[in-house]
């Protein structure tokens, strides 16, 4: 057996058996494989798909192939929640602090932002002095004693798909379905969450345009998950325009304390679901009950009081918590005004590569974000407007006009709206 015959089956459309897949794997993680072999190895995938149990084979394959945590001594269910990918997804920030309030324990693995998307490791260190590089050991305390950690994995996680993903990144094969839900899967197997929900995005910021590929996504990373004897299900959700009314780290950061304060709005809509189902998946309760149960630890102050205990927990100003002051925006502002009358269009893709231009984003691994950068929307998507009014409300620095361009681009008005369903589809677990 070799790379270049395994190479050669999936190019003539050939189902792999276990062993070709554990064999590539193992020749990606320990570099036999070259950069071009793996190139090759995924446009052939993307060319020639693969079956649920390839994908799950590829999946556990690429989970095994570095450090796997094993189910530490935690009492009660873990739960995990993971999004493909959007602009002013905050929901993290609102749904960990909800569950660890009515008892479900969540141990949170989660990434930094790159392109256009924001990342949950860089609004919590919007927080002074957050720590997101807990040690496994003090993830776990943490978990156990305050019910909830948010950290990032280890360099030694999923080496195998750290490797893939830069290749894939460079040769046009991100959109593969059976490598998005490998990738995506490998690292929620390679930690030890019991129950598990997926927010799979489709739309103009995702990196699925259509919520029809959207949802086959979605049920092949349920069905991996269902192999692999985790509860897992998924949302299929519409990142057409921002989720939130702001774009930034510090700005969303805000935004999701207002959530857990009360705040009504797209994505207290949508975090509250994912809670009800998270939590009702976990709890074996009704959906019922877990929505009474979430919907009055937000209304107690219950959960807002968590999220100020997580924050302590991992090193980070707790009193931000309840001082917005001290999660600074920047001081110059520019409008952004409707130029004729009609109804509004918000691109999340406009908006979240005007973050970035702005320096709230990064366009390379390694690159420094501004925290308190960002964009506050005056308007949603769909609203009714005249010519001149207000539609955001732009902070920035100093020499700013490529963002801020990039910004007002991302706003324009037509005679129509036809809006997409905000949640289009849920697959439970046992579906």
């Amino acid at each position: 057996m070799t790379v270049y015959d395994i190479i050669d089956a999936k190019k003539r459309g050939l189902a792999l058996s276990p062993e070709q897949i554990e064999y590539f794997v193992r020749a990606v993680a320990d570099g036999t494989a070259s950069d071009a072999q793996i190139a090759a190895f995924c446009m052939a995938v993307l060319l020639r798909g693969m079956t649920d149990e390839e994908c799950f084979r590829l999946t556990a394959a690429m989970a095994e192939s570095g450090e796997v945590r094993p189910r530490p001594r935690i009492t009660g269910i873990c739960a995990d929640k993971h999004s493909t990918g959007g602009v002013s997804d905050s929901t993290t920030l609102v749904l960990v602090p909800v569950l660890a309030s009515v008892g479900v324990k969540c141990a949170k693995y989660s990434g930094r932002g790159l392109g256009h998307t924001g990342g949950t490791l860089d609004k919590l260190e919007s927080f002074p002095g957050f720590r997101v590089d807990l040690s496994p050991e003090e993830f776990e305390a943490q978990v156990e004693s305050v019910g909830a950690a948010i950290a990032g994995q280890t360099e030694s996680t999923v080496p195998a798909d750290k490797r893939m993903y830069a290749v894939r990144d460079v040769t046009a094969t991100v959109d593969s379905i059976p490598l998005i839900a490998s990738s995506v899967m490998s690292k929620k197997l390679a930690s030890f969450a019991d129950a598990i929900l997926l927010d799979v995005k489709y739309g103009d910021g995702a990196f699925v345009r259509s919520p029809e590929e959207a949802e086959k996504l979605a049920r092949l990373m349920v069905s991996v998950g269902r192999s692999a004897g985790r509860k897992v299900c998924a949302a299929v959700t519409c990142m057409d325009s921002p989720l939130g009314d702001s774009v930034g780290c510090n700005a969303e950061v805000r935004e999701a304390i207002e959530v857990l304060k009360g705040k009504k709005n797209a994505l207290a809509r949508l975090s509250l679901f994912h809670c009800r189902k998270l939590c009702a998946l976990a709890l074996g309760i009704s959906e019922e009950e877990a929505q009474r149960r979430t919907e009055e630890a937000v209304a107690s102050g219950a959960a807002l009081r968590k999220l100020a205990e997580i924050v302590a927990a991992q090193g980070g100003d707790a009193r931000a918590v309840y001082d917005e002051t001290l999660l600074p925006l920047a001081e110059e502002v520019r409008e952004i005004r409707a130029e004729r009358g009609g109804y509004l269009h918000v691109s999340a893709l406009g908006l979240g590569k005007a973050n970035v231009l702005l320096g709230g984003g990064r366009r390379r691994a390694g690159d420094a974000v501004d925290h308190a950068v960002g964009i506050l929307l005056q308007r949603r998507a769909g609203e009714k407007v005249r010519e001149g009014d207000l539609l955001a409300r732009v902070h920035c620095r100093s020499g700013a006009e490529e963002g801020v361009a990039a910004a007002k681009a991302a706003f324009t008005v037509s005679d129509a709206f036809e809006p997409r369903p905000l949640i289009y589809e849920f697959i439970d677990w046992e579906e």
